[in-house]
């Protein structure tokens, strides 16, 4: 018997890749900038941050970021080439498909609004998953250790039986912090061999 009764899948370099140097190249061809000074922007911008929580809407970080990058293109522009940048970890994909029947599988991201609303086009599987805990949505931002806690009531399991697989080491620290087990991302192979191990898939 596995002691592993949930699992918790980070969305960002987890199941998706995210390649925020194709963004930086096509807003440097709109706006004059270098693909330097933009990425910087974005990196730095507190923006961003207040998106991710929730505090902003889609409008008004858009207007905000189009006047500070010198950006002339419509809302719908502007989100295409800020979220165009995510691509399938087809292997994780599949290993997450296939827990569907066995155990609750939910998502954990710190993410925004604009992000997700392409994400779930994009990706319609996204929606497939038992639960989504989105940080634009509960305002908390991991590794909060609120935000693991708000994980695990989604389960409906005790912390220490549910598994938390996350590309960051802060955010694996994060959830062993409050009780959780966690897996550090490092490669789909090396996921499912220590999903493996824990009897969590089979070989």
């Amino acid at each position: 018997m596995s002691g592993i009764d949930a699992v918790i899948f980070d969305l960002g370099n987890v199941l998706i890749t995210v390649n925020e140097q194709r963004a930086a190249v096509r807003f440097a061809k709109q706006t004059g900038k270098t693909v330097a000074e933009v990425g910087a922007y974005f990196l730095t911008t507190p923006h961003a941050t207040e998106l991710a929580l929730g505090k902003q809407t889609r409008r008004q970080f858009y207007r905000t970021v189009a006047h500070d990058l010198g950006f002339a293109g419509s809302y719908e522009e502007f989100a295409l080439i800020w979220s165009d940048v995510f691509d399938p970890i087809e292997p994780m994909i599949e290993l997450a498909k296939s827990l569907a029947t066995r155990r609750p599988r939910l998502i954990l991201s710190n993410t925004n609004i604009i992000h997700m609303e392409f994400i779930a086009g994009r990706f319609p599987w996204v929606t497939e998953f038992d639960a989504l805990i989105l940080s634009h949505e509960v305002g908390l931002l991991k590794p909060a250790p609120a935000i693991y806690k708000l994980a695990v009531e989604r389960t409906g399991m005790p912390a220490e039986r549910v598994l938390l697989i996350d590309d960051l080491s802060a955010n694996v620290q994060g959830a062993r912090a409050v009780g959780m087990q966690a897996l550090r991302y490092e490669s789909s192979e090396q996921v499912r061999a220590e999903l493996t191990k824990l009897g969590v898939v089979a070989i």
